[in-house]
């Protein structure tokens, strides 16, 4: 009798589980199906950052008491992978609106208007050069619109990275470089703008791992940090004050990591988490689908 009472409470918490993250994962992509045919346009705002919304991440981003929201939705499609090598081609959406919070969500209130969308393609190919390290680098052109402004942009970026799996005892940390650059250009020619950036962090496990099964994967708990040093310093506008300019800042946070991708593998959702930014005046709560450096 206790033996099934305990599987029952397992069942129970992981039918719980489950729900709570197909609940998460469906109210972004709701909120990116609702949002796509709801614009307003307000001449007084302008946020120019929002070209590098996919750079940035899904979040809750913070400047002089203000608030701007971005949810990214990761879509990628595998064009060739074996032992060594891989390319993918991705398609992300990213979506920013402003005047909401994710604490909304419980109470079921959806932002009436969505300010800005991307969508950015690209190629990434990654090399295993060796049991232990991994070379990738990617190149991305897109598309951005600013609703509020009425504003169109070519989004352009590359970059190259770094992964190494350490040793330490069960934890199985990978150590992480990034070196990419970013950059926007208005379609009448006013606007231009690029940042590049290094960043280097650890993610580490807790050797913690359980079976999921009505996902079907295995999941280990995992933290992060990551510091985030701008060669050119980011601009954050805000428009009813001064645009804020962020030099460097860093992250720490916590995820769930899959076996394999949960849900759709086109989605390519592979970790669930939350982790905090901040640096110069910028707070920034993310919301985390994927690895998260």
């Amino acid at each position: 009798m206790c033996l099934e009472l305990k599987k029952l409470r397992v069942s129970e918490l992981t039918r719980y589980l489950y729900g709570m993250v197909l609940y998460m994962v469906l109210k972004s992509v709701l909120i990116a199906l609702t949002l796509l045919g709801s614009f307003s346009v307000d001449a007084e705002e302008d946020f120019t950052h929002y070209a590098f919304a996919n750079y940035l991440g899904s979040g809750i981003y913070q400047t002089s008491g203000q608030n701007a929201t971005v949810v990214n939705i990761p879509i990628s499609f595998e064009l060739y992978n074996n032992d060594t090598e891989s390319l993918t081609l991705r398609t992300p959406l990213s979506l920013g609106f402003f005047n909401f919070k994710w604490s909304d969500l419980p109470d079921g209130d959806l932002p009436s208007s969505v300010g800005t969308m991307t969508i950015t393609p690209g190629l990434e190919y990654r090399l295993r050069t060796s049991e232990d390290h991994e070379f990738q680098t990617y190149v991305d052109l897109g598309y951005g619109t600013n609703f509020t402004s009425g504003t169109h942009v070519a989004i352009y970026s590359a970059g190259v990275s770094s992964l190494l799996d350490l040793e330490l005892r069960q934890s199985a940390p990978v150590w992480v470089n990034r070196l990419f650059f970013a950059g926007y250009a208005s379609f009448d020619g006013t606007q231009s703008e690029t940042y590049s950036a290094l960043q280097s962090g650890i993610d580490i496990g807790t050797n913690m791992h359980w079976r999921w099964d009505l996902l079907g994967v295995d999941v280990e708990p995992r933290v992060f940090v990551t510091g985030y040093w701008y060669f050119d310093k980011l601009r954050f506008a805000t428009p009813f004050g001064e645009d804020v300019l962020v030099s460097n800042s860093l992250e720490v946070g916590a995820t769930l990591a899959f076996s394999k991708p949960i849900l759709w593998d086109w989605m390519g959702i592979d970790r669930l988490g939350l982790s905090v930014r901040a640096g110069d005046g910028v707070k920034v709560w993310r919301l985390i689908f994927e690895f998260p450096i």
